[in-house]
This record gives structure tokens, C-alpha cells and sequence, in this order.
């Protein structure tokens, strides 16, 4: 089975420094989607983009957009489409944004039809993330 590794980076290059603690010193090697064969699975999306830009500080629901637009592109770059969309898991920090975000997944993916795990959790990777998307996804193999 072919493995690719798609839009490979360091995790110390791609922190920008204005965001979360002086001591963020991680140094790991990372990808935002790995294929596995029809497989693809793709590291949590948030409200950053793909040039390490922070979008929606403070604003869960503009993190949510950002995420989905993210999940979308990867999807497309590893050869599939949102409809390929097995299992989403969501992390949030606040019950409470779960009105906010997931009307957003929703317009994202409409008619998809995914299942799908909240959670609600005390923190993520830097302090300005309230939530994150995690997707794993199977290219069918129907024309």
C-alpha cells in the first residue's frame, strides 16, 4: 500500500511566535494528511491556515470556517471529495460553542451524513484555539 504524506512541516516552524507560550519549543515533523491507499487522514484543523496565520481569534464560529475550508482542501489534495468523509471528531472548549460551530460543519458539509464524536476538552495546542476538527476519510472506490 502507497503512503503519501501531504504538506509535510515542522512543528517549530509553524507556530508563529506571537501565539501561545514563550516556551512552545516543540520540534516534531509532522503532516496535515497522510493517504493510505483510499485512506486519508488528516491532522485536526483549527483556525490556522496553511501558512501558519491564526484566523478568528476570540471567534469559535470564524476558527470553524477556517477549519472546514482546510479540511475541504486536503480532502481535495489527497484525491477526494467531502462526500469521502467517514468520521469527524470535534474538540471544544465550551459546551456552550456548540451552537455556533456546529452550524457551520453543517453548511461545510452538507449532506454528507459523516459520523460524528463531540468533545468537550480543557485545552488545546495554544491558548487562542476553542476548538478543533479531526476528519478520517475513504476514497470509494465507485466511479
Amino acid at each position: 500500500m502507497k503512503i503519501e504524506r501531504i504538506r509535510t512541516f515542522k512543528t517549530k516552524n509553524y507556530y508563529p511566535s506571537d501565539l501561545g507560550k514563550p516556551e512552545h519549543h516543540i520540534d516534531n515533523e509532522l503532516s496535515m494528511a497522510v493517504k493510505a491507499g483510499n485512506r486519508i487522514f488528516l491532522r485536526g484543523q483549527t483556525g490556522f491556515d496553511f501558512e501558519g496565520n491564526f484566523h478568528g481569534k476570540g471567534d469559535v464560529a470564524k476558527q470553524a470556517d477556517n477549519a472546514c475550508h482546510c479540511v475541504k482542501q486536503l480532502i481535495e489534495e489527497a484525491g477526494g471529495t467531502v462526500n469521502d468523509i467517514c468520521k469527524m471528531t470535534v474538540y471544544l472548549l465550551s459546551r456552550d460553542d456548540r451552537s455556533k460551530v456546529y452550524p457551520v460543519i453543517a453548511e461545510h458539509f452538507e449532506d454528507v451524513y459523516p459520523c460524528s464524536t463531540g468533545l468537550i476538552v480543557n485545552g488545546l495546542a495554544v491558548p487562542e484555539m476553542l476548538m478543533e476538527i479531526d476528519v478520517e476519510a475513504v476514497i470509494s472506490d465507485d466511479e
